[in-house]
This record gives structure tokens, C-alpha cells and sequence, in this order.
């Protein structure tokens, strides 16, 4: 009779065990935002990626229109541009955190050298970069051994680079080459090579787009072959392709709205799934993320569908690290909407939102 009882025991323990659901991982989500209305700064959220729901949210710093962040290699720095045309009499502005034990602390803020700096990006070797929109420069400045910013950075000024347009850079990314710099005002993507410790033109210095494209954000596919553009202005994406001496070739332009649609719109940012296989665009105006699959070979697009943001004009957006999950950030509706991905469709499903004031920009840690 004991060994019957103690042989149902151990079967429940066992049934209990299989039947217990996996825990999946939490993770931190920061915020950045516009702070002209009740935002006051850098937030964070607690995403639970078994449920795909925000909780948590805590205001992590105050500070003026953080509207672009950057996240160290090592998790252990955070960095905010603030986008205004007058801090410190110099432009923008850029500040640099430290993010221990959840905790973001304050290191110190430099001047951009140019108005409205849009975007931020870190080189993984001790280089920062800032594309000041209003501005039409870029600075590179150098990082201190504990993260935070050296003075006088390197400008790279395109405001001389074209007399008939007003440069507008709105994106700079570090490469294995150099510095890839989107022009939107300029139609143009700038490249740039290291040469004694300063960037200069590259051996192919710029890569041209239609007039009026606006070339805005980009992303590169298949370990730096394909490059993928996502264009403002006209609602386009442009794809090259690297040839055999590293320069950067069109190979095709693909629209992101639908045929019947009617109205302005303007797109925002792109990036690709984590398998490569699916590429996302945020449109701001037709209000919806537009998914493309890529073909291994060719790198070319070819539209799945597209679904609605379930808000206005969305702005930056993010896949979470498990890959599993898409969050729009809709700056004029104030919310943040999360969708579940098929990864084998690339289609989205759409879960739930979280009323955030005035969000453009969303950064996991992993």
C-alpha cells in the first residue's frame, strides 16, 4: 500500500513538473522621449517576455528631449542626445550614464556643436558619434576609460558639401570601415575612412538617391554585403549591394505604403529581424510598420504586408532580444504598442499598449 501511495506521489510530482510552463526573461525597456509636454525625461519599463507586457515604469533621468539613446556593448553605459538648439551655446547636447545595478547615474554632458542632434551611436572601441539634424554636422567624440565624453570632438560639417540643398544629417553608424553618415537634407549617404586619427572622405565618398528620397535610417543585411536604406521623404527603401572593391551599388528601391493609399506620410526607422530573413519600416502618417521578406541570395525585398501601429506617427521601434516580439513607439497618440512576431511570416500580432507620454525612442537591455 506505501509503495502504491508513494508511486502516485512521485507521478504528480513528475506531471507537476512537466506541466509547469518555461519562465521566460525579464528585461529592461528605456524610453526616451520629447519633454515639451508631461514627459521629463528617460524612463524604464519591466518587459516580461513570456507575456510581452510593460510594467514598472520609473523615470530614470530627467533631462531635455532625450529622443535618441545608445546602450554600451557591455550594458554598462547609457547615452542620451538632447535634442535642442541651445545647450551650453552649443547646439545640442549629448550625455553619457552609467547603468549600474538598475540605477542610471549621471557622468557628464557635452555640447554637439550643432542643433537638434537626432541620433547617437557608439563605435564598441571607445568613439562616440551625434548627427545633429539642424546642424548638418556630425561629431565624433572620444570616450574616457570610465565611459564618459572627452571634449573637443571631431565635426564634420556638410553644410559645404552641396551649395544647392540644406544638409539635414539624421544618422551616423560606425562600420569595420569607418563612419556611415544619412544625409537627409543632402539625399545622400556620406562614408567616411579613419586616417591618422581623424575621419575623412572615403573611397567611396557618397552614395547618391533620388531628389527628394531623404534617406533617413539604415541597417546592413548578411554581414555588411547588403546595405538597406529607409527614405522619409518619399516613402521608399533603397537597397545596395558591396562589390568586389567594397563600394556600395543600388540594386533596388521598393515603396513602403500601400497603392491605395492617400495622404502624406513619412517613414522612420527600419531594422531587421535577428535570422536576417524579414526587414520592418515604420511609415508616420499611413501609421503602420510595413514588413518585407529578403531573399537569402539577392538581398532583395518583397512586401509581406503591413499592420497598424494602433496609434500616430510612430516613430522609433524595436524588436525584443528574444526576437519574439515588436514595440512601436507612437509619439503624437503617446503610446507604446507591442506586437507579437511570427517568425517564420514576419507577420505581427498586435497585444496590447501602454499610454507613455510624447515616446520616440525604445532601447532594450539584454
Amino acid at each position: 500500500m506505501k509503495k502504491t501511495i508513494f508511486a502516485v506521489m512521485a507521478l504528480a510530482s513528475l506531471l507537476a513538473c512537466t506541466d509547469k510552463p518555461e519562465e521566460k526573461p525579464m528585461y529592461t525597456l528605456f524610453v526616451g522621449t520629447y519633454t515639451d509636454g508631461e514627459s521629463e525625461g528617460i524612463y524604464t519599463y519591466s518587459f516580461d517576455s513570456g507575456t510581452g507586457t510593460l510594467s514598472h515604469k520609473k523615470l530614470e533621468a530627467k533631462l531635455t528631449n532625450p529622443s535618441y539613446l545608445a546602450l554600451s556593448e557591455d550594458k554598462k553605459h547609457v547615452y542620451a542626445v538632447q535634442e535642442t538648439d541651445n545647450f551650453d551655446s552649443l547646439g545640442g547636447g549629448v550625455t553619457a550614464f552609467t547603468w549600474n545595478n538598475g540605477v542610471l547615474e549621471l557622468q557628464n554632458s557635452m555640447g554637439t556643436h550643432g542643433a537638434h542632434p537626432c541620433h547617437v551611436s557608439l563605435s564598441g572601441d571607445g568613439q562616440l558619434t551625434v548627427a545633429n539634424y539642424t546642424g548638418g554636422n556630425v561629431a565624433v567624440f572620444n570616450l574616457n576609460d570610465d565611459g564618459s565624453l572627452e571634449s573637443d570632438p571631431q565635426i564634420i560639417d556638410h553644410k559645404s558639401l552641396d551649395t544647392t540643398k540644406t544638409a539635414h544629417a539624421h544618422m551616423a553608424q560606425f562600420t569595420a570601415n569607418g563612419l556611415f553618415v544619412t544625409d537627409l537634407g543632402l539625399d545622400a549617404v556620406k562614408r567616411y575612412q579613419q586616417k591618422e586619427g581623424q575621419f575623412v572622405p572615403g573611397t567611396q565618398p557618397s552614395l547618391p538617391f533620388e531628389d527628394g528620397a531623404g534617406p533617413r535610417h539604415f541597417t546592413f543585411g548578411k554581414n555588411g554585403q547588403f546595405l538597406y536604406v529607409i527614405n522619409e521623404l518619399n516613402s521608399t527603401l533603397s537597397v545596395f549591394e558591396k562589390d568586389a572593391n567594397g563600394d556600395y551599388q543600388e540594386i533596388q528601391t521598393i515603396g513602403t505604403l500601400a497603392t491605395d493609399f492617400e495622404g502624406e506620410s513619412f517613414c522612420a526607422d527600419i531594422h531587421l529581424s535577428p535570422d536576417g530573413k524579414f526587414l520592418y519600416g515604420s511609415n508616420r502618417g499611413e501609421n503602420t510598420i510595413v514588413v518585407f521578406a529578403v531573399d537569402e541570395k539577392s538581398g532583395r525585398l518583397s512586401v509581406v504586408g503591413r499592420e497598424s501601429v494602433r496609434g500616430d506617427w510612430p516613430r522609433n521601434f524595436t524588436l525584443d532580444p528574444t526576437g519574439d516580439y515588436l514595440l512601436v513607439a507612437n509619439q503624437r497618440s503617446e503610446n507604446i504598442v507591442v506586437f507579437k512576431r511570427d517568425a517564420e511570416k514576419g507577420t505581427l500580432t498586435f497585444l496590447n499598449e501602454t499610454k507613455h507620454p510624447i515616446p520616440v525612442c525604445l532601447v532594450f537591455v539584454d
